[in-house]
């Protein structure tokens, strides 16, 4: 198989229609549909059930898509990767913004002293793009927090766990309580973090809606400690339940190379230390300290 053929495929199996597949790759409808059906031929199976108004997928083009899928993100990371080996040697590490929980700064001077340091670039992502620009090798690292519905092909390490917090306006019927839970959130109005993400609230593409929706009354939000107590003193930020969230460094699980296990170590430690200094400092405020 071709990876032209392969691009086609997805490019008909994504829209559902030749006439848009055509547009979107740049050709004329005839040769596509040609290669498609070189494609079946050559596979002996059929991929799409065609009727004069939809193209549907069939079992056997359910699969050519979900593994066509990884292949071409899989050549684009080859292709990536290649080209950047040729250059100066460097790692990017991608957060979302206010998603490291205020550790990627030490973790980058402390990476600046080790022994196997290369010059690391951080790359600001919008809501979850870490793992897709992990996958196609455009980033080395990523941190991202858990939970994920899909880590595959992915390594991590965990770095620091917070609490989960609801951020309320000040008007709002729980601001006054040391703790809810979940339980009472069941009617409020929650944001989704993609299209895919189930509920009525708004999409959220950029993190500084957050706070702008809260203070208008139309969310509500489960944020990390971390990212909560940003939000602005006109933000109530109350603890829910015993929920918590975990902060991890997560890479492709086939990568071998010294700077990215230096970067991960770093990373680990300085977590490690501000989880101390955490656990000391809550310490302290319960006895009086």
């Amino acid at each position: 198989m071709e990876s032209r053929e392969l691009v086609y495929f997805v490019a008909v199996a994504q829209e559902r229609n030749f006439s848009r597949a055509a547009d979107r790759l740049g050709i004329a409808q005839p040769p596509l549909s040609r290669a498609i059906q070189r494609l079946e031929r050559r596979l002996g199976v059929r991929l799409l059930e065609r009727t004069s108004r939809q193209v549907s997928l069939t079992r056997a083009g359910e699969v050519l898509l979900n593994e066509g899928r990884k292949a071409l993100t899989n050549l684009a990371a080859a292709e990536r990767l290649t080209r950047r080996a040729g250059r100066e040697p460097r790692l990017v590490v991608v957060t979302k913004p206010a998603g490291d929980a205020g550790l990627l700064e030490p973790i980058l001077a402390r990476f600046a002293a080790h022994p196997d340091t290369v010059e690391a670039e951080v790359l600001i992502c919008g809501i979850g793009e870490q793992k897709s620009l992990l996958r196609d090798g455009t980033a080395d690292v990523a941190l991202l927090r858990t939970p994920q519905n899909d880590l595959s092909g992915l390594a991590t390490e965990e770095l620091l766990t917070e609490r989960e917090l609801v951020v309320l306006p000040r008007t709002h019927r729980l601001a006054g309580r040391a703790s809810v839970r979940t339980v009472d959130l069941a009617d409020e109005v929650f944001p989704r973090w993609s299209d895919e993400s189930p509920g009525s609230g708004p999409v959220i593409t950029d993190t500084g809606q957050v706070a702008e929706l809260i203070m208008l009354g139309q969310i509500t939000a489960v944020l990390p400690e971390s990212v909560a107590c940003r939000l602005g003193p006109d933000l109530i930020a109350v603890p829910v339940d015993d929920r918590r969230t975990t902060l991890l460094a997560a890479w492709s699980e086939e990568r071998r190379d010294r700077a990215l296990a230096a970067f991960v170590r770093t990373a680990a430690e300085v977590a490690a230390t501000r989880s101390t200094a955490d656990a000391l400092k809550s310490s302290g405020s319960l006895t009086g300290a």
